[in-house]
């Protein structure tokens, strides 16, 4: 590849839950990053998405799981995200990828963090976001075990709407 070009991929992912939480769209991802993209006079080769996908790791994730291949095999240099936690969630995913990052030559733009990891400041601002998203998975998974377990003690048990709904269904068609 010629090093003088900047050829990124935008990487948007979103989970149902970060939807909910966080309001923002694969749509409106890929829009803020495609107007990043042209601000920084980036070519755009291809854009990955990962759709209802959680960040906890890596490599169930088969949008990004091309993207991979595709900066080892040349094709970019740059991987732009809107958050940091788009890409990942994992210290240890990130310190695997920024290895991967370092040794293809590639560098990863977070948007909405202001993240750059060309400089030795910007790959451990990137660990220090990574740490703090970390927690805040294990803190709400923490949380959500105390709850369920809670629930179950009381002798409720922790069903939704639809779960209620598909033993009806089952309840009828087994009488």
């Amino acid at each position: 590849m010629d090093n003088e070009r900047s050829i990124a991929a935008v990487y948007i992912r979103v989970s149902t839950e970060d939807q909910a939480r966080e309001g923002f769209s694969l749509g409106e991802q890929k829009e803020k990053l495609l107007q990043l993209c042209a601000f920084k006079g980036y070519e755009v080769f291809k854009i990955y998405e990962d759709a209802g996908i959680s960040a906890k790791d890596m490599e169930h994730r088969p949008a990004f799981q091309e993207m991979l291949s595709d900066m080892k095999k040349g094709k970019i240099n740059y991987i732009v995200a809107y958050k940091l936690d788009r890409v990942t969630r994992s210290v240890r995913d990130l310190e695997e990828l920024i290895s991967v990052l370092e040794q293809y030559h590639c560098f990863l733009v977070c948007d909405r963090d202001d993240v750059n990891t060309s400089t030795a400041n910007g790959r451990f601002f990137v660990r220090m976001l990574t740490v703090l998203s970390q927690l805040e998975i294990e803190i709400v998974s923490e949380r959500t075990k105390f709850g369920l377990n809670g629930a179950i003690k009381s002798g409720q048990l922790p069903w939704n709407k639809w779960h209620q709904f598909i033993f009806g269904i089952i309840t009828i068609a087994i009488t």
